[in-house]
């Protein structure tokens, strides 16, 4: 049958399914890459050998030199006519820098999906409900702290916090903060150490989550910070929020409708609402122009969906269902009246500024 097909359509075809699978077996190598301290042994180091490498880190050097090869032909890391690699300082930014980066991206890289995990996400296509991020393990939790982490600790304080109408003076001042969705508690830690006369609040219903977030907590010394097991519809009524924010987060839930009552029955009148969420135009049509597209839609069948249909009459909204048309109807629709735009140069995220 295929000998009828086209020739040069199935030579062009086939690189491009070979391609991802070439792109699965990259994207495990720089889980290992960044597991086991290589790229951080490359940042700054200058062209090294593949004995070199192992020798500082104590790793077998057959592998190590297989490991090399294979990211220069990946055009990730350098290669020498001598036989040496190095790790440009670009590359650097996206591989190793994880603390003084805006860039780093290793950490998104988990080294493949769990078994246990893709017989759930089968399951789910059978079933119409979704896996909760509790039940997607450790694994989730920590990628996502980390994929998400480095404009938290980076950008947050110094660019993001201060774009917003009379919020930094607030939290100088000493003020409440409520971190929806906190995960493992990356931009509850930066807002309490940043801010030490403020209180934070985060508010998430995975205890896997909560723990990374009471334990990171614990390492800064940070007694202003503190975590409730809830989703965000349980968020008390008389907390007398003066900033809530909600990262990454709302096109997860399978109500978010219902916490954004919660969080204007929680949020003081003058309070902010600051939303973090995935760039999206509500069209396919023009989404299409984004080349990392397939990446989200791969992100939302394998995680924000399944959270998002985890309950029964789960909204279902998905990594890009909350473009700013309808992001800002639910604030609306939960009785707010002014919500602003903010574009940051976050090639992923937008953020929405609610206030009542």
């Amino acid at each position: 049958m295929s000998e009828q097909l086209d020739a040069e359509a199935m030579k062009k075809f086939g690189f491009l399914v070979w391609n991802y699978k070439m792109g699965e077996q990259v994207s495990l190598m720089i889980h290992l890459g960044d597991r086991l301290g290589l790229y951080r042994a490359l940042d700054g180091a200058g062209p090294r050998t593949s004995q070199e490498l192992a020798d500082e880190l104590g790793l077998s050097e057959r592998l190590v030199r297989e490991w090399l090869l294979g990211q220069a032909a990946a055009r990730l890391v350098d290669y020498h006519d001598d036989g040496r690699f190095e790790l440009s300082p670009v590359a650097a930014a996206f591989l190793a820098d994880e603390q003084g980066s805006l860039s780093f991206a290793a950490g998104a890289f988990r080294g493949g999906t769990d078994p246990v995990h893709l017989d759930a996400l089968v399951h789910s296509f059978h079933s119409g409900l979704g896996v909760t991020y509790e039940q997607q393990g450790t694994a989730a939790a920590a990628g996502l702290a980390r994929m998400t982490g480095p404009w938290s600790r980076l950008a947050l304080t110094s660019v993001i916090l201060p774009a917003l109408d009379g919020v930094v003076a607030k939290l100088e001042a000493g003020a409440t903060v409520v971190d929806i969705g906190c995960g493992a508690g990356v931009t509850a830690a930066t807002i309490a150490a940043t801010y030490p006369n403020t209180n934070v609040i985060g508010f998430d219903p995975s205890s896997t989550a909560l723990s990374m977030a009471r334990e990171r907590v614990a390492e800064a010394g940070l007694g202003n910070v503190s975590f409730v097991e809830a989703g965000a519809e349980f968020l008390p009524a008389d907390t007398g929020a003066d900033l809530v924010i909600c990262f990454d987060c709302l096109h997860d839930m399978p109500r978010p409708d219902k916490a954004a009552n919660a969080i204007r029955r929680a949020i003081k009148d003058d309070g902010t609402w600051l939303i973090k969420d995935i760039r999206s135009s509500g069209s396919f049509e023009k989404d299409r122009r984004n080349p990392m597209l397939a990446m989200f839609y791969g992100f939302s069948v394998a995680s924000c969906l399944q959270s998002a249909l985890s309950e029964p009459g789960g909204l279902g909204l998905g990594t890009l269902g909350l473009h700013p048309e309808r992001a800002e109807q639910l604030v609306r629709d939960a009785g707010f009246g002014s919500f602003t735009t903010h574009d940051f140069n976050d090639a992923a995220n937008l953020y929405y500024e609610v206030r009542v």
